[in-house]
């Protein structure tokens, strides 16, 4: 396990525009995978990181991408996530595999809405990160006050384990707090690092920083919390075990700051990130489940001798076959080699192994646990685990977010069609995220996703990869269906024909699902069923049937036929007939009984509700409140920064249609928004009466 020791599986995630892709640039660069840095914006290549057409003409990141660099004896494998949050499952996917997190923050604005969103994700899989405070040359830089959002706005134990010289265009460096020394970087590109003592000016100011920092990590080391008591000099050893403690523990955030564009303070966060972070061996062990027994789960080890377990977490069809990006936890994973999908039960043949550097590839005969490669040619679905026939186990997948907004599109011509159906069926399996479903009544194919941006991005990529004119409607709200109150039901089922006939009784209650979400779980839970019969009323056979026969109608609620979520349904009594009942018969019950109780049960429409924050110069914040405030937007709050306004609002999905126009012409250009998924709320009684409206036109229309 000698060599897994020195490896870091690293992802690096922020808000959107906060230098992700600019600072994995530089890593590239100062390990010397890459011989001439690219930015984002403007010129050359793009960045390397950024290899789409339109990741590099829009200057985003839009998938997630994979590297692999050396850093003094540490193998980091890398992959450089999106900030926006119509692409978070690309975030959530490499989050899963990961064994240590990067998140970066701006110097300027702090803690952002993708910030919290970002962190939520870490949380959700148990991640230990630290932050690295990026952008320091930036007019208005102010590291404290990131390091004081940190602590407010997301509950980190957030230490400063270093302190700038200088600030905005004066900033030249760092004090590194816990060596006491100060760090420059010189060379045209920032390569060489220059440690010299900390400027006379700094010294009481960083003695100060330091105090705090060795307070915040006595509390990991009973040692250190005795001999700072006794006033005794502590060694640099003793903190930097302190510190991976504290971030293994996940109850220390240590904070590092820089500018990745300005080749600054890059290469110290480069080294605590391969000394805090931990390598496979000290990650917390992955549990898997036995599949012939769910109750049963394995720890596995990082051991290359033992058998293998990987699991493919992000999928993408490329015309040599099928890439799939894959984790190995235990084990060895050959070229030529026999695996089990424990999913489907196939065995498959690993036909060609590849080492991914962004969009480069390079040919490997083998990988071991605790690496990060991909596989070609090999037909899975994201989410599978692979064994090889000496264990049978599955791991957990990934969390998937529910899509929110719908457009519906069609094509000109047949041969359009099959090109887009094509394009089609790639972006479903890439994506979890991404839906698509025909609807019956008008024939149109519909595809949701997490936001305009998401659906905007695959319908140009099927225009200019697949070469389809595509027509596209006008975005749909994917609204839900719930009910507000309790309903009884008792249905029973009776059909008499020539021989056998059908006969079920079923007899219980329906209720709103009342959820406590745990942290990070942002979806309503849709179906609750609960078997209270005694007494064999309903023989146990049959309970199966009447479950489906509710779940039934959780696709069509009665209201405008949208699906239903938030339903627990009690199964209290029934009555059957030996000779007449059947699966069926009770399936039909169950159906006919859930459509009659909710009509009784009030249902409402519930809609998708979304977080937005709103980046504005401050002159303009009047008229950007006012016009939140007309598309029903709740104010959540304001903050002042400089010059700029940053606005908190929840706002319903449907009135947020072409937002982006509207505040650029409000803001003369100069104001940014993000937008994120909240929550699903109930509709106002008039807005109800007229999406139900809308709904019923629409039908009509079809017919």
């Amino acid at each position: 396990m000698k060599d897994v020791s020195n490896t870091r599986n690293i992802g690096i995630s922020a808000h959107i525009d906060s230098g992700k892709t600019t600072l994995t640039e530089r890593i590239l660069y100062y390990a010397g995978v890459i011989h001439k840095i690219e930015e984002v914006r403007g010129g050359g290549d793009g960045a390397t990181m950024d290899h789409m057409e339109l990741e590099k003409e829009k200057g985003i990141t839009i998938t997630s991408a994979s590297t692999t660099v050396y850093w003094d004896k540490n193998k980091i494998n890398i992959i450089d996530t999106p900030g926006h949050v119509d692409f978070t499952v690309e975030v959530e996917r490499a989050l899963r595999v990961l064994d240590g997190a990067v998140m970066i923050l701006c110097s300027v604005a702090g803690v952002q809405s993708q910030s919290i969103t970002v962190d939520r994700q870490m949380k959700r899989y148990k991640v230990p990160r630290l932050v690295f405070i990026n952008k320091m040359d930036r007019v208005g830089s102010d590291p404290f006050k990131a390091i004081k959002d940190l602590r407010e706005k997301l509950n980190h134990n957030a230490v400063a384990v270093q302190i700038p010289i200088g600030a905005e265009d004066l900033f030249e460096g760092v004090v590194d707090l816990v060596k006491m020394k100060s760090f420059y970087n010189d060379g045209e590109k920032g390569q060489d690092v220059i440690e010299k003592e900390i400027p006379e000016d700094l010294l009481d100011f960083a003695n100060e920083k330091r105090a705090e920092m060795l307070e915040a990590l006595s509390m990991f080391d009973d040692q250190m919390m005795e001999d700072l008591l006794e006033e005794k000099e502590i060694s640099e050893e003793t903190i930097h075990k302190a510190i991976w403690i504290g971030v293994n523990n996940l109850e220390l955030t240590p904070v590092f700051m820089g500018s990745a564009f300005k080749n600054k303070a890059v290469q110290p966060m480069l080294n605590a990130l391969c000394r805090y972070l931990p390598s496979p061996v000290e990650a917390k062990p992955m549990l898997a489940t036995q599949v012939d027994d769910e109750s049963k789960q394995i720890e596995l080890a990082p051991d290359k001798n033992r058998p293998l377990v990987c699991m493919a977490f992000k999928i993408t069809d490329e015309k040599f076959g099928q890439l799939t990006y894959v984790r190995i936890y235990q084990g060895t994973l050959k070229k030529g080699s026999n695996i089990f999908n424990t999913r489907t039960g196939k065995k498959i043949r690993v036909g060609r192994l590849v080492r991914m550097h962004s969009n480069d590839r390079e040919n490997i005969d083998s990988a071991s646990a605790g690496d990060i490669i991909a596989m070609i040619g090999v037909d899975c679905a994201s989410g599978d685990t692979f064994c090889d026939e000496k264990i049978n186990v599955s791991l957990e997948s990934m969390f998937v977010a529910t899509p929110v907004i719908s457009l519906a599109i069609t094509c000109k011509d047949k041969d359009a069609s099959s090109r887009m159906s094509k394009a089609l069926g790639r972006f479903l399996k890439e994506d979890p995220t991404f839906n698509v479903k025909t609807d019956s009544e008008s024939g149109q194919t519909i595809i949701s996703g997490m936001g305009e941006l998401h659906l905007e991005i695959y319908i140009e990529r099927m225009q200019r990869e697949y070469n389809v004119d595509i027509e596209v409607g006008a975005p749909q709200v994917n609204y839900r269906e719930a009910i507000t109150s309790k309903a009884g039901y008792n249905y029973t089922h009776k059909k008499q024909t020539g021989g056998s006939g059908q006969y079920a009784c079923v007899i219980g209650s329906i209720e709103p699902l009342k959820v406590v979400a745990a942290e990070g779980d942002e979806d309503v839970k849709e179906f609750e069923f609960k078997n209270n019969v005694k007494g064999g009323n309903i023989p146990s056979e049959y309970i199966n049937a009447c479950e489906a026969g509710f779940k039934d109608i959780m696709a069509e609620g009665p209201l405008a036929a949208f699906p239903m979520v938030g339903i627990k349904v009690n199964l209290d009594d029934g009555k059957y007939h030996d000779v007449d009942s059947s699966d069926m018969a009770f399936k039909i019950c169950a159906r006919q009984a859930l459509k009659k109780a909710v009509h009784q049960a009030k249902a409402v429409i519930l809609e998708p509700i979304m977080k937005v924050e709103v980046e504005t110069p401050t002159e303009f914040q009047g008229s950007v409140i006012g016009d939140l405030s007309s598309r029903r937007g709740v104010i959540g709050g304001t903050d002042l920064r400089d010059d700029l306004t940053v606005v908190t609002v929840t706002v319903p999905l449907s009135d947020m249609f072409g937002y982006s126009t509207v505040l650029r012409s409000l803001t003369q250009g100069k104001a940014t928004f993000s937008m994120e998924f909240d929550s699903y709320a109930q509709c106002p009684k008039h807005i109800q009466e007229e999406i139900i409206e809308s709904r019923r036109e629409k039908l009509k229309e079809d017919e």
